[in-house]
């Protein structure tokens, strides 16, 4: 799976936009981590942390996914509870 399950009918238009810079990071490994999660979680997200996932990706994708992996700090404006929410969703078909 290379590609969002979901589909941007009723979304938003911040929301699609969103969902849309998730699953197009430049990075095989950011798309799947970051899209899988908006897949999931993007028409739940509080305009608090739809305003926390535009602030991550500002990050670059290698500062990003060291991040996620554990190899690299970034900044406490960057790793909200929205980043831990994004950094423990589950990986499940073994792409990466």
């Amino acid at each position: 799976m290379t590609g969002t399950t979901r589909s941007s009918n009723g979304l938003d238009d911040r929301r699609k936009r969103l969902l849309f810079r998730c699953w197009h990071r430049g990075t095989r490994e950011m798309d799947l981590i970051l899209g899988r999660f908006a897949d999931a979680e993007i028409g739940n997200l509080s305009d608090d942390e739809l305003t926390e996932l535009e602030t991550l990706l500002e990050e670059s994708d290698p500062d990003l996914y060291a991040a996620i992996t554990g190899d690299k700090v970034l900044p406490a404006h960057v790793t909200g509870p929205l980043f831990a929410r994004i950094k423990a969703f589950p990986i499940t078909d073994g792409d990466l």
